[in-house]
């Protein structure tokens, strides 16, 4: 994965989660070993590109930030409706790249209507944001740079990356559709929402 070589939207990540009353320590250690075919590690693999197939209202829109992209789908509302709550929408229209797993209105409501309700309450809102970054890795992370391992998110916490036969687990959610291009980064849909494990809900 190419460097990024403007930290200005650390910068401005680190600022939106303070604000709130949340200190994210972000650092940027190798996520991917995807600098060249030389230097994968034994047992590293790579995915080919997922299914580019728009399901679920999904579409793809390359000039649209990703807070943009969720707000014209109707599948991601439940999202777009929590980065408001957060206050991180601001952040997230910002110039990136940044790099967001993505869960669907399906992967809120099964994590269930009452832990969705309060995660979504102003009292709540430290813990909303954890959740949330958890969902984000710096930088533009395509599906063929993705390689098994734990990989560093914004929240400061480790998620588990699994690709096998073309298929890419993150921690315990699928991947339902990678590379969802926006002007500001990538989406990847999936279908169930991360939790931090250090998380009290």
């Amino acid at each position: 994965m190419t460097a990024v070589n403007s930290q200005n939207w650390i910068k401005r990540l680190s600022s939106a989660v303070a604000v709130a009353g949340v200190s994210v320590l972000i650092s940027l250690p190798v996520l991917v070993q995807a600098q060249s075919t030389e230097e994968t590690r034994p047992g590293s693999m790579t995915v080919e590109p997922a299914n580019t197939s728009e399901p679920e209202g999904v579409t793809t829109a390359q000039s649209q930030t990703i807070v943009a992209l969720a707000s014209t789908n109707d599948s991601l509302s439940t999202l777009k409706a929590a980065l408001e709550a957060a206050g991180l929408t601001e952040t997230l229209e910002g110039q990136g790249p940044f790099t967001v797993f993505a869960p669907t209105n399906a992967a809120f409501e099964a994590l269930g209507k009452e832990k969705v309700e309060a995660l979504l309450k102003p009292e709540n809102k430290d813990k909303l944001i954890k959740v949330l970054t958890y969902h984000v890795v710096p930088g533009q992370v395509m599906s063929t740079d993705l390689k098994s391992g734990e990989t560093k998110t914004v929240e400061g916490g480790e998620v588990m990356v699994m690709v096998k036969d073309g298929k890419v687990k993150v921690n315990n959610a699928q991947v339902t559709q990678a590379d969802v291009k926006a002007s500001n980064g990538v989406v990847h849909v999936i279908d169930t929402v991360l939790l931090p494990p250090d998380l009290k809900l």
